[in-house]
């Protein structure tokens, strides 16, 4: 039986793509989201790759079985990896991706769709789900990107950053550039483009020094005497690095980490004021630090903060396609 309110999704996905296609075209880019959970009989989120789409598939919790999150290509069938639980709701899902796949005009198998969990343990996010490594290439912001749809929960761009990125470009002239939590160097390679002196990204994951080093040289920035890689421990990295080596930092944590080669585990919300004291120790006099989190409950603590400027620039740091759905925090803090 088709569910009586698909015909009200359908209408909301229709009108979202219309809209988001025209403002991606006006800012040349080609990834994008376009639903986000806008009605709460159909939890999904939808972003566009160029051609392709990743739809993410947020189970109840009386659908989640506590596995960890699967993915697969096309619509599921009854006995296939796409199904979610035994009995109705696979039809439904079912139905569903065909309809986002008709109203899209992107077939099935160009559409990549995973489960979540809407209360999932955060240290999943960068879990492995496969082992395709099928890269594709996006544009945004006059740049390019490898992303990857198949092989981990998060595909290797963030695209709520995507205002933050360029306001980052803005101030890289003639800046040393420090790239702490560098995932795949989005902000790396943003910096390059915006003629930074100098960039150091600082992962602890070789997979992604190494997409960080490819995204660079996609884009002809690579340059081995003005860019460096470093995998270390990023709370060690700040214990260690000389003070005031450089004029603009970029330090976006994970909200938890208790990852085997880290010392302890780092709570966000708990160990903020230490983690953006010890950054602030890397910059020069006048120096700007933009930290940002997807810690959803996150409060600053200002008063633990060793700097008399601290501006929070949330609002003016959200995508035209996140507007009013995106649940994350960004702040520029001076050093005195």
């Amino acid at each position: 039986m088709t569910d009586p309110m698909l015909p009200q999704f359908v209408s909301r996905l229709q009108k979202n793509d219309r809209h988001c296609r025209k403002l991606a075209r006006r800012q040349e880019l080609d990834c994008f989201r376009v639903y986000d959970r806008d009605l709460p009989e159909f939890p999904f989120t939808i972003d566009r790759y160029a051609d392709q789409l990743l739809v993410s598939h947020y189970l109840r919790p009386a659908e989640s079985s506590g596995s960890a999150p699967r993915t697969h290509v096309g619509a599921p069938s009854e006995s296939g990896p796409g199904t979610v639980e035994p009995g109705s709701r696979n039809a439904d899902l079912a139905t569903c991706l065909n309809a986002i796949s008709q109203t899209l005009e992107v077939p099935t198998e160009f559409m990549h769709v995973r489960e979540r969990r809407t209360k999932s343990d955060p240290t999943q996010q960068y879990q492995k789900l496969a082992e395709d490594k099928q890269l594709l290439i996006v544009r945004e912001g006059g740049l390019r990107f490898y992303v990857n749809l198949t092989d981990y929960l998060d595909t290797g761009l963030f695209l709520d950053h995507r205002t933050t990125r360029e306001k980052f470009r803005e101030l890289a002239r003639d800046k040393r550039v420090l790239n702490l939590f560098c995932y795949t160097g989005a902000f790396s390679v943003y910096a390059a483009d915006g003629g930074a002196k100098s960039i150091v990204s600082v992962d602890l994951s070789n997979t992604y020094l190494n997409w960080a080093q490819r995204n660079l040289a996609l884009n002809r920035l690579f340059d081995a005497e003005r860019h460096q890689f470093c995998r270390a421990d990023v709370l060690q990295y700040l214990q260690d690095v000389t003070p005031a080596s450089f004029d603009l930092v970029i330090l976006d944590p994970p909200t938890f980490s208790n990852s085997k080669a880290m010392d302890g585990n780092l709570d966000i919300q708990r160990d903020h004021p230490w983690l953006i004291n010890q950054t602030l120790r890397t910059l020069t006099s006048g120096g700007l630090l933009y930290f940002s989190t997807n810690c959803r409950k996150f409060r600053i603590e200002r008063s633990a903060i060793e700097a008399d400027f601290v501006k929070d620039i949330t609002n003016q740091t959200i995508p035209f396609d996140f507007q009013g759905r995106l649940q994350r925090w960004c702040f520029v803090i001076k050093k005195p």
